[in-house]
């Protein structure tokens, strides 16, 4: 089994999601008593948090290279970074060290591919929503991604931040995002990336009609396979 390396803590409550599905893949997978060979790098939110608000993203790329530079040297077999925003310096972080990084956009890709679709939703930070690296790597795999107007990026951004980074869920919250996705149906979008690791923890696909993209859980469920030598990274 290769061991999984994860830069986590951005934030926590989605972490230990990765950690919960990731063993419980290969429990499934491997069978018996198995579990994850993984190691976890837990970053300071609050520092990661302050650097992005501040526009320090060269800062905050060697931050996330020091991190993955230590799992490899804890022997791990490729690193993922366990939040979408912080794939903005997905590349310097690949570039410091020689194992892969399995990306975030392209697993999640590969998952709306398989439900033939081709122009989605995309609700995350401001940084993934506004920024071109998100919904460039998209274009690259033949998915264009339907963006918020710019109240409703405020909203989704500030509930992540406020509430979902604290673990707090509230239905109110859940209702103005179920509103955010139906603009965003009339928009186009035929299904939606819950491009923010914590989305997840409000949302969930029997709250609506029409494919979520569980980023979370798309994945640590292509780490799991990685681990179990079932694909190989390009």
């Amino acid at each position: 089994m290769r061991t999984i390396g994860l830069i986590g803590g951005l934030s926590w409550e989605s972490t230990a999601d990765y950690y919960k599905y990731i063993n419980q893949g290969v429990s499934e997978q491997a069978g018996g008593l198995s579990s994850a060979k993984c190691l976890l790098y837990s970053c300071n939110f609050e520092e990661v948090v302050q650097l992005q608000k501040a526009g320090e993203w060269k800062k905050a790329a060697d931050l996330l290279a020091d991190a993955a530079k230590k799992l490899e040297a804890g022997g791990c077999d490729t690193i993922l970074i366990c939040t979408n925003t912080m794939h903005v310096v997905a590349g310097e972080v690949q570039e410091a060290v020689d194992v892969p990084l399995l990306h975030i956009v392209d697993t999640t890709a590969a998952q709306i591919k398989k439900s033939a679709l081709s122009r989605v939703g995309l609700l995350g930070t401001r940084y993934t929503m506004e920024q071109s690296f998100y919904t460039d790597r998209l274009r690259e795999h033949g998915i264009e991604a339907v963006i918020p107007d710019e109240a409703d990026r405020v909203r989704v951004h500030d509930i992540i931040f406020e509430e979902l980074c604290k673990g707090e869920l509230k239905a109110s919250s859940k209702t103005e995002y179920l509103a955010i996705i139906e603009r965003l149906r009339q928009k186009g979008a035929e299904g939606v990336i819950l491009g923010c690791t914590e989305i997840p923890l409000l949302l969930k696909q029997g709250d609506v009609d029409m494919p979520l993209f569980d980023t979370t859980r798309i994945h640590a469920e292509a780490a799991v396979e990685f681990a179990l030598e079932t694909v190989v990274i390009a």
